[in-house]
């Protein structure tokens, strides 16, 4: 039993032990699994009543997802592992390029682009993890320990962007 209001221009912070079902609520908050029961309404949707086709269709145009796993394709480089949301969405390869290169290099990654991930430290592929996820700024953000391989610096830095992430781009952002 869990109700749970997000609103945009805020950062939710879920906080709890190890094992108590807080990447399985994200995963049900941004539709990657089904609730066993209740509802889930997100940005207007009731994603409950979504068959699979249209809640994929849902998250790829709403929800940026940052893996505690990253999820990196292997064969591709920072760039393009940044830039298959909007590959995905119709965007040409030059402003998939563009956008991405600009994102991570605000990132700190300006010279990593063309790495693959097995190349790059583990906080750099959650840099990289955490670009693909904002890259087509979606609506709602949900990240699953955004800065569990990050240094302190740089999980500072990174929680700043969300946070600017949140308030400038009026999103949801679930931690």
């Amino acid at each position: 039993g869990v109700d749970l209001n997000v609103y945009p221009g805020e950062i939710t912070m879920l906080v709890g032990p190890s094992g108590c079902g807080k990447t399985t609520l994200l995963s049900v908050v941004a539709g990657i699994l089904r609730p066993t029961s209740g509802s889930v309404v997100a940005l207007g949707s009731d994603l409950t009543k979504l068959n699979s086709w249209r809640r994929t269709a849902f998250r790829r145009q709403n929800v940026g997802f940052v893996f505690q796993q990253f999820n990196l394709l292997p064969a591709l480089t920072a760039t393009e592992n940044a830039s298959v949301p909007l590959v995905i969405q119709g965007y040409s390869k030059r402003a998939a390029v563009a956008r991405s290169n600009e994102l991570l290099t605000k990132m700190g990654m300006g010279d990593r682009l063309h790495n693959l991930p097995g190349t790059l430290s583990g906080g750099e592929q959650q840099r990289v993890a955490i670009a693909r996820a904002l890259v087509h700024h979606p609506h709602l953000l949900v990240c699953d320990e955004p800065t569990s391989a990050l240094d302190a610096k740089t999980g500072h830095t990174i929680l700043e962007l969300l946070l600017s992430i949140a308030i400038e781009g009026d999103r949801a952002v679930i931690i």
